[in-house]
């Protein structure tokens, strides 16, 4: 045999046993691999169930704080100077006191001169009056009747000028009354435009008055919002980083507001200087309309992720270990340290009473006893 045939046999011979041991190998069952289960719990946890409870049932709103009746207290007479300005705004003061006065010479002379024409006046009516006599009394022997007549209607018209004079003269008497401007009734000054010394106009505005001092909180709500509320309703005005007080509803305004359709709601404020309010503050109210029941749960079995609110429900609990569901929640009120579950969650389920944020769906958990 020659030497080449031999090579060729060998190799003929190798690629059979090489193809033997390959099926054999294919042959044999693959083990296959997994991974060892995972049976530590993720957090050990304390179970609660939704409580039903007592809810106070409120609404929010925002407005501002404003002078119950503010007065406006002007200048009753014209042309005059003013020689004294007696308040500033800020202070106090009782009804009937003067604020400022008004230069009264002019006036002084104008009452002097009534005085005179009204004595002129009465004087004449008193000479009239005997002449209207006597004719009366001659009227049928030396007086003809157009003569009596004469002297009657001379005393009817000194009559009239007497009443002409005394209207002249009380209405010199209320301009030097009104020389003096007092105030329409106790409150505080709010604004003060008078200045010593200048020529007010007949109605000019010389004062401001918040009539006794008095606030009310002027809140704005929606048409649906004016619906739950009537007269008589407690309401929490706060003003943040001064004080808060205690009001009620005094009335709801009869319209809304075209552009934002909105209403104002007046709630009456007892004592709100006494408490550091002032007119003007912004301030939010809450209204209290009472109870209602609801499903609660502690805000600490709560999670926030992503803009949603989730809570853990317990399932698959053997013994000491369960799994954990995570379930979205739609959250309502909140009182204290509850919040109001409005869908999501029944009453008699068994929920993870803290670290929510540390669990995933599907996680293992140890149930502690309680």
């Amino acid at each position: 045999m020659s030497k080449g045939k031999i090579v060729t046999l060998l190799l003929v011979l190798l690629t059979i046993i090489g193809i033997g041991i390959a099926i054999g190998r294919a042959n044999e069952p693959v083990p296959s691999i997994t991974p060892p289960a995972n049976n530590n719990p993720a957090l050990s946890v304390s179970v609660i169930g939704p409580e039903i409870r007592d809810i106070p049932v409120s609404l929010t709103a925002n407005g501002s704080i404003a002078p119950w009746q503010e007065a406006v207290i002007g200048a009753e007479v014209g042309d005059l100077r003013l020689s004294a300005v007696n308040v500033q705004v800020g202070e106090a003061v009782k009804k009937g006191q003067v604020l400022a006065t008004f230069s009264d010479e002019s006036v002084l002379a104008d009452v002097a001169q009534s005085r005179a024409v009204l004595a002129e006046a009465e004087a004449n009516l008193a000479d009239a009056r005997i002449n209207a006599e006597r004719a009366t009394r001659l009227a049928s022997k030396a007086l003809s009747a157009q003569q009596v007549g004469q002297y009657l209607t001379s005393e009817k018209t000194a009559i009239a000028k007497v009443q002409l004079a005394k209207a002249q003269l009380d209405a010199q008497l209320l301009r030097l009354k009104y020389t003096k401007v007092l105030a329409s009734d106790d409150g505080v000054i709010s604004s003060r435009s008078a200045t010593l010394g200048a020529v007010a106009a007949k109605g000019q505005e010389l004062f401001r008055l918040i009539r006794q001092n008095r606030l009310e909180w002027r809140g704005e709500l929606t048409a649906a919002e004016m619906t739950q509320l009537k007269p008589g309703i407690k309401v929490r005005v706060e003003v943040p980083n001064v004080g808060s007080i205690e009001g009620t509803v005094r009335f709801l305004a009869p319209t809304l507001d075209v552009q934002n359709r909105n209403g104002l709601v007046y709630v009456d404020l007892p004592n709100a200087v006494q408490n550091g309010l002032r007119a003007g503050m912004f301030a939010r109210g809450d209204f209290d309309l009472g109870n209602s029941t609801g499903l609660t749960v502690p805000q600490e079995a709560l999670s926030l992720r992503d803009g949603f609110s989730y809570v853990f429900l317990l399932t698959e609990q053997t013994e000491d270990r369960a799994r954990v569901k995570q379930v979205k929640v739609q959250l309502g009120r909140r009182n204290g340290g509850k919040l109001e579950i409005l869908s999501g969650v029944a009453a008699e389920d068994r929920l993870v009473a803290s670290g929510a944020s540390f669990l995933a769906d599907g996680d293992s958990v140890r149930v502690l006893t309680q």
